[in-house]
């Protein structure tokens, strides 16, 4: 027998089984969309209902960056909407780290080689140890990497929308001071949500004032990063390199200069691998469903007028 005060889900366009058992693990009940008080949704905008039942009080998106969403004008303010931020942060800080130090390492120039070349001095290979790196973005994923960066002794700049300082940082900053990181860090990730006024974030000026051993790391989105004034950092060896999981353009077009340069390495978006997807989603949706049940806030709640 079903609780009457169980919340009542939908679960669309698929009833994928690791979603499907987080909601009832958090007391939620499966019913079709005309019954439902709450959506959860596993696909894409392109497969999203046109219009939603009065009854639906809060969705919850699958994705982190939800710029599509709002693209498609799906994303209205007669109900809560819920993202994904932070549920992946694991899977992608873990993939950061390895960007990060395969290119401190020079790993793709060593893994390219065909014969023993070992020189006494070669400047492009270094260590992290005792660096600083600043995370421009610092939410689920940054929190999520720092202890990552503490195991090899870095020293985290963090920047932050309110510049609340972020455990384990040596310094956070607020967001309106990150003009200041540029010359005073050694490495940078990336991970700030998208939007008309971070476009760009890192152009030739940010680029300009950073040393010739800097890596740049973006697992957020390709547009945070001007791609020209990156291509030209990286031929002129102005800065060490660069390793993007997402791109401007994506996906990367064939014969793209990025593909051809040996100080950039790119992996195509999957710093979230698609074979955990659903499995990690679904705790942050069970958390949700019983934040929800209870009257309580729910967790990465989208800011309309914000844009993420």
């Amino acid at each position: 027998m079903t609780d009457a005060s169980a919340p009542r889900i939908h679960l669309g366009p698929v009833e994928d089984p690791h979603v499907a058992d987080g909601i009832r693990r958090a007391g939620g009940v499966l019913v079709p969309l005309a019954e439902a008080e709450g959506v959860v949704w596993v696909q894409g905008p392109e497969t999203f209902p046109s219009a939603l039942p009065d009854s639906v009080r809060w969705v919850q998106l699958p994705f982190a960056g939800i710029e599509p969403w709002f693209d498609a004008g799906v994303i209205d303010d007669k109900r809560v909407w819920t993202s994904a931020a932070g549920a992946y942060a694991g899977n992608v800080a873990e993939h950061t780290m390895m960007l990060l130090l395969a290119g401190v390492r020079s790993l793709p120039e060593q893994l390219a080689a065909q014969s023993w070349r070992k020189e006494e001095f070669d400047p492009r290979v270094g260590t992290l140890q005792g660096s600083t790196v600043a995370i421009i973005g610092c939410g689920g994923i940054g929190r999520a990497l720092i202890p990552y960066l503490a195991a090899s002794k870095v020293k985290v700049i963090a920047i932050t929308r309110s510049g609340t300082p972020v455990e384990g940082a040596s310094a956070t900053l607020s967001a309106d001071r990150t003009g200041e990181i540029w010359s005073k860090a050694d490495h940078f990730v990336i991970a700030a949500p998208s939007t008309s006024a971070t476009r760009h974030l890192v152009g030739k000026a940010e680029l300009d004032q950073m040393s010739e051993s800097s890596w740049i790391v973006n697992i957020a989105r390709g547009t945070l990063v001007d791609t020209d004034a990156l291509v030209d950092a990286l031929e002129a060896g102005s800065i060490g390199g660069a390793a993007l999981d997402v791109t401007d353009p994506e996906p990367l077009p064939d014969g793209h200069r990025l593909w051809k340069l040996p100080n950039a390495i790119i992996t195509p978006h999957v710093a979230n691998p698609a074979t955990t997807l659903t499995r990690v989603l679904a705790d942050h949706v069970a958390t949700n469903v019983a934040r929800f049940a209870a009257g309580d806030d729910l967790t990465a709640v989208i800011d309309p007028s914000a844009g993420y």
